[in-house]
């Protein structure tokens, strides 16, 4: 689902009334939260939620659930609860040690999405991404990153999210997701920083609230002007290869090569399954 779901909206696990209407709503996936959104007299009852959810089946969408830091009581508390369950995936915070997430994984046995919330979960990101088959990403969680490097501006950890889509590629994981938006209010805001995510190698949005499905899923459909233009070009490519010509000039007088096409079929290929997803 990494790499196809254009949003994740997150559901606070102590209010399970909140969960049937994200799971009927337009959001691509569901983050049932056992942690920041769940007060700490409520952890025992969300975690009893999530695992009530996790046994209706089938899901109408995807159910990922993010539990508290494992090296917590709370943490320790939903690894035991979840060891083994049948769960889509799994969101775990505070990553930064590649061998306790390959153990944890191995506990689990189901896939990880890794939050990276620290400078040192930054800096062991491509280690984190490779330390077990189960890992299905790396993300940021932008917040908490925030306030360990002390730097105030949005923009001073674009370094950090070329970081993560780098590791993730590298290690032969899908695009990873970009971390929430949380001024609600904002949703001019909210585009314009989905677009640069976009346009810097982040596929797919965590959000907070359903008004921000609608905006967020308008920036990663890929447009009709842009199909288009991606199938003249893979059509081109097959009469230039049907003419043994590897490279050429096209209408519009760009040179292509196979990295052109390579970008124009996965662009195809994202449109193919975002309406697949949504034909569901």
């Amino acid at each position: 689902m990494i790499g196809r779901a254009r949003s994740w909206l997150y559901v606070p696990a102590s209010r399970p009334g909140l969960l049937a209407k994200a799971m009927a709503g337009p959001a691509d996936a569901v983050v049932y939260d056992l942690e920041d959104a769940v007060p700490a007299d409520a952890k025992d009852a969300a975690r009893r939620n999530a695992l009530d959810a996790l046994s209706s089946r089938p899901l109408p969408k995807p159910l990922w659930v993010r539990i508290n830091p494992p090296d917590t009581p709370y943490g320790h508390a939903d690894v035991d609860a979840l060891a083994g369950v049948e769960v889509p995936g799994l969101r775990v915070p505070k990553c930064a040690d590649p061998a306790a997430v390959a153990r944890l994984a191995d506990r689990l046995g189901a896939p990880l999405h890794l939050l990276v919330e620290s400078a040192a979960g930054v800096e062991h990101a491509f280690a984190l991404a490779r330390c077990h088959p189960l890992v299905a990403c790396v993300s940021l969680g932008e917040a908490d990153l925030r306030a360990d490097l002390r730097v105030r501006a949005h923009t001073a950890l674009d370094w950090a999210r070329q970081r993560v889509v780098v590791a993730n590629r590298a290690a032969g994981l899908p695009s990873p997701p970009h971390a929430v938006w949380t001024d609600l209010g904002d949703l001019d805001g909210l585009v314009a920083d989905t677009e640069r995510a976009r346009d810097h190698g982040l596929f797919g949005r965590s959000v907070v609230h359903p008004r921000q499905v609608e905006p967020v899923h308008r920036v990663f459909t890929p447009d009709a002007d842009e199909l288009a233009a991606a199938r003249a070009l893979l059509e081109s490519m097959r009469e230039n290869t049907a003419n043994g010509v590897a490279a050429w000039v096209d209408e519009r007088g760009r040179f292509v090569d196979p990295a052109i096409v390579a970008s124009a079929q996965w662009l195809v290929d994202r449109a193919s399954a975002i309406e697949e997803g949504t034909s569901r």
